[in-house]
């Protein structure tokens, strides 16, 4: 039998960085994941973006989420040896003069990220577009296929990673914590998106998930050095790859691609886009979405052995490693937790379905 302090189901970005946090604090953690391809965390494009919605509102706590998230992205590339956050700024096509207009009326409220284009033409031989563009700057593009990648080959050298399916009905909680299949542990944490809201301690929960779609192509010449948006977003890869996307859709059939959204999105880049655009793949994924958009973050009330870390749904890569961080902290040094992430907040309702 071995033993560890934590086990973690799950190596998408919150799994990833609550690892990371715990190891720094001194702590040994197992990780079980099966390495499913097109989990949540595999198919995003990595946007960190400080403003969101046709509104152009500032998001949740960006003020803080903004500068935690650089340090964090940076410490996590120098030590996996790459660079995974970059600084970009997003270029945001107005589809119509309303939005023009709203643009204008908004800028002084969120005049730390907005500001509007100095050259109406200064993009007319990559796009058409009739109205100008506002800029949104600092966005991030992280590289989550290199992050999760290298952060995964590091943890099969180091032996704290079991590649396979976690069974619930293997987990049994002892006198000092949860054993699994022969590994006790302390707690075990789940960071597995959609996978966690069906388990027996969280299915009650306010889940509300949706699918996104996005596709990857090539478009010869365009500048990879800024994003850019209008209607859909379009976002630099490696190796002269462009991500397009992505759908919310909230009533769906199943998680798989659509002929319809690929249709419709080269359809769509066809009438944006001067340059050819040729599709390389087509991605979905369901995100473990809330009711509230809010994450859940922190330990069972009926049941402190389990806990979780989960709901991120579009602002994964800004939330994760804040609120990684926040529960690492709270699991070894019992410091708190944002209350309006705290899973205590769910307290009756969890207490009444166990």
């Amino acid at each position: 039998m071995s033993r560890v302090d934590y086990l973690i189901v799950g190596q998408g970005i919150a799994g990833s960085f609550l690892s990371w946090y715990l190891t720094k604090a001194g702590k040994s953690v197992l990780i079980i994941d099966n390495n499913e391809p097109f989990t949540a965390s595999r198919v995003a494009a990595g946007i960190i973006n400080p403003v969101t919605g046709r509104r152009v509102v500032q998001t949740w706590m960006i003020n803080e989420f903004l500068p935690f998230a650089l340090e964090a992205y940076t410490s996590m590339g120098t030590d996996l040896g790459k660079q995974v956050i970059t600084e970009k700024t997003m270029i945001d096509f107005f589809p119509t003069p309303q939005m023009l207009l709203s643009y204008r009326e908004r800028i002084a409220e969120v005049a730390d990220y907005v500001s509007m284009g100095e050259d109406n033409t200064r993009f007319e031989h990559d796009f058409r577009y009739d109205f100008g563009y506002g800029k949104i700057h600092p966005c991030y593009l992280i590289d989550l296929p290199s992050l999760l990648s290298l952060y995964r080959a590091k943890l099969k050298a180091d032996g704290l990673l079991l590649e396979e399916d976690f069974r619930e009905d293997e987990l049994k909680n002892t006198d000092a914590g949860v054993n699994y299949m022969g590994i006790e542990a302390e707690k075990l944490i789940f960071c597995d998106g959609v996978g966690a809201a069906r388990n027996k301690w969280f299915s009650a929960l306010p889940f509300a998930w949706n699918k996104g779609e996005a596709l990857l192509v090539k478009c010869k010449d365009l500048d990879p050095g800024y994003l850019y948006k209008k209607g859909m977003t379009m976002a630099p890869m490696d190796a002269g790859y462009f991500w397009v996307g992505s759908t919310y859709e909230w009533n769906f059939e199943d998680p798989l691609p659509s002929v319809k959204f690929r249709d419709q999105t080269l359809a769509y880049l066809k009438q944006w886009v001067k340059k050819d655009c040729v599709l390389e793949a087509h991605l979905a994924s369901v995100r473990p979405a809330t009711v509230e958009r809010r994450p859940f973050v922190g330990l069972h009330p009926a049941n402190n052995r389990v806990g979780m870390l989960n709901g991120m749904g579009t602002k994964g890569c800004s939330l994760a490693p804040y609120f990684a961080s926040q529960l690492a902290g709270h699991l070894t040094e019992n410091t708190p937790i944002l209350p309006e992430a705290n899973l205590q907040r769910y307290s009756r309702l969890l207490n009444r379905s166990r």
